[in-house]
């Protein structure tokens, strides 16, 4: 098995808005943000970790790895596809490998999206209204009022 021949910490943190910190200051690369993101895994305890090919290195990560900062309805396959752009400027779909789920108050729930490697993304504001809207828009149109969303043929509950 693969052995990291170091360990340690990275000195790192990922802020609740996304914003990426080395030592305390920012890291305003995008660039560099991303080049890291794509190092990043959360393991089964909720520990986010940097993995190189020989390093882990812990990180600090306040809420979620990223922020989900927009999205779009799409068409795939006859049915809804939520699209979803990521702060690194990545693109996920919503649907069975990459769920949305809400967590916290029923009233104000905190929704977040499935990434990779255990990875989530929160939904900022402006994109849990837009998912909201969506939301609403469909259940209207079915006659329902179940605050759920349909995306790559899964069905997702926007309430905890």
């Amino acid at each position: 098995g693969w052995a990291p021949t170091k360990m340690g910490e990275s000195g790192m943190r990922i802020a609740a808005d996304g914003t990426w910190f080395h030592d305390g200051s920012p890291i305003n690369r995008q660039a560099m943000v991303r080049a890291f993101s794509g190092l990043l895994v959360r393991d089964e305890s909720g520990r986010h970790w940097l993995i190189s090919p020989f390093e882990m290195l812990s990180i600090e990560v306040e809420d979620a790895a990223f922020v989900a900062t927009d999205m779009v309805v799409r068409q795939e396959n006859g049915g809804p596809a939520l699209a979803f752009r990521l702060n690194t400027d990545e693109l996920v779909i919503a649907g069975p490998d990459h769920a949305i789920v809400a967590r916290g108050d029923a009233e104000t729930p905190a929704l977040y999206l499935g990434v990779r490697r255990g990875l989530e993304a929160r939904l900022n504001r402006s994109t849990y209204q837009q998912l909201a809207e969506h939301a609403l828009a469909v259940s209207a149109d079915e006659g329902g009022d179940d605050w759920t969303v349909s995306s790559m043929g899964e069905t997702f509950a926007l309430k905890p």
